[in-house]
């Protein structure tokens, strides 16, 4: 009689799962106390990185006791944001102690570069940058860098971020600062030092060569042409002889010259007849330039709209059209003009058409209150933010030289109409601009007085001077 097989108990199923169990829980146990663990660490470094104070934190455990408690320094720049409005940091009841400027670097921004790519370079943490950022509006330049912006960062001995000024141009400052436990930001605009300086010049061959050979400067030189463009064609009516005497300013920052500044008076003698013009500023903020009188030089309208290099066809009722081949009235000035040249508004006023009309393609009209309308041709295009409604400013570009429409090269079609009738730009009589008010009157005269002296000396003197006055 055969034995029956032995049944081996260890390798039922349900012995075999009940002696997984430990080993599950024990596993179990250590995942826990790993989490728990971990929570507890991450609620530490919050409180470490919200106050700016010396906090506590668990250390490991030494050989048979319990955990120690132990005094860890704050990380530096970890302050956290105030309350306030004016700078970032501890509240005014904690604050750190006073940091001291060490260590100076100053860079210029690079392209692609951003504060945040600075910051990483020079090993500063992101917690300073992101409490610098929060200051908002007075440091919204920072979120903005241009190359060749520069950039100066000073620290302490800990590393820690004192200051950081970001200077743009050579006029203009942001600073920020730590100060009492927060960055404070504050904007600084540097105001040059002014001499001026007196030249003059008779004209032999152009403005630009009797300009220059007086010391002026194109920008200069172009300010002149514009104090006197409302009685003076620049381009049709200089003569050899003509003379000009112009008192300017030069402009000095940090004992270095660094350019000039605006025309305060000046004299131009125009084929005989001489004019003036004196630089006014009136207590209410308007600068002008004015006639020793205090008639205003500005008339409502410029006499031309571009710089051009000739005319090429003049206003005439009867003229040959070149592409028609007829007889036609010819209703305006055509000043030829490379193509792309900008085109200014002779006047301030409102665009009541802007498109393509006929032959005469791309143009702008715009009217100047209730009697004139000026009209601008054969455009290449307009300036961005022109449409029709807009409003525009005298010598704001409106558009560009171009040959659209019946044109035979580029040039610039211009038309000036009074109430609706066509007359020549060239000689029409332009309207005056506003006077000087008669309550300012007795203070442009006090002012213009010196000035006026100083152009007189000038007159007598061939050579060029100088006047060392602020």
């Amino acid at each position: 009689m055969s034995k029956a097989p032995t049944v081996r108990h260890d390798y039922l199923p349900a012995q075999r799962t009940a002696a997984k169990w430990p080993v599950l829980a024990r596993r179990a146990t250590t995942l826990l106390l790993l989490t728990a663990g971990t929570l507890a660490v991450a609620q530490v470094a919050r409180r470490l990185w919200a106050h700016p104070r010396p906090a506590t934190a668990l250390a490991r455990p030494a050989p048979g006791s319990g955990f120690q408690v132990v005094a860890l320094p704050l990380p530096a720049n970890t302050a956290a944001p105030t309350a306030g409005t004016n700078g970032t940091g501890p509240a005014a009841t904690d604050r750190a102690p006073a940091r001291t400027p060490l260590h100076r670097h100053e860079l210029r921004v690079r392209a692609g570069d951003s504060l945040a790519r600075i910051f990483s370079r020079l090993h500063l943490p992101p917690a300073t940058l992101h409490h610098i950022m929060q200051l908002g509006r007075p440091v919204r330049a920072l979120r903005a860098l241009h190359p060749g912006d520069r950039l100066r960062f000073e620290t302490d001995d800990q590393g820690r971020l004192v200051r950081l000024t970001h200077m743009p141009d050579r006029f203009h400052r942001l600073v920020v600062t730590w100060d009492e436990g927060g960055f404070q930001a504050r904007n600084q605009v540097r105001t040059a030092d002014r001499t001026l300086h007196l030249a003059s010049a008779t004209i032999d061959q152009s403005l630009f060569l009797a300009g220059h050979r007086a010391g002026l400067s194109d920008r200069l030189i172009m300010e002149l042409a514009g104090i006197f463009g409302w009685d003076i064609d620049f381009a049709l009516d200089i003569r050899r002889g003509d003379r000009f005497a112009v008192l300017y300013e030069d402009l000095h920052l940090d004992g270095e010259r660094i350019g000039s500044g605006h025309i305060v008076a000046a004299e131009f003698t125009n084929q005989g007849h001489t004019y003036r013009a004196i630089r006014y500023t009136d207590p209410s903020g308007r600068t002008d330039y004015y006639s020793p009188e205090g008639r205003s030089l500005r008339r409502a309208f410029l006499r031309t709209p571009v710089a051009f290099t000739r005319i090429s066809s003049r206003f005439s009722l009867g003229r040959w059209h070149p592409i028609l081949h007829r007889m036609r009235a010819h209703k305006g000035v055509d000043y030829a003009a490379p193509i792309g040249t900008p085109v200014k508004a002779t006047g301030d006023g409102k665009v009541i058409w802007r498109g393509r009309k006929g032959g005469y393609g791309n143009t702008l009209i715009l009217r100047h209150g209730s009697r004139y309308t000026t009209v601008y041709a054969h455009l290449s295009r307009f300036a961005r933010g022109i449409h029709t409604g807009s409003h525009v400013r005298q010598g704001q570009v409106i558009a560009y030289v171009g040959m659209t429409g019946l044109a035979t090269g580029p040039h610039l079609h211009y038309e000036f109409r009074i109430d609706g009738v066509h007359h020549n730009p060239l000689t029409v009589k332009l309207p005056q601009a506003r006077p000087l008010p008669r309550r300012y009157r007795a203070d442009f005269r006090r002012h213009a007085r010196a000035l006026l002296a100083k152009l007189d000396l000038m007159r007598r003197s061939p050579t060029r001077l100088a006047a060392t006055e602020e």
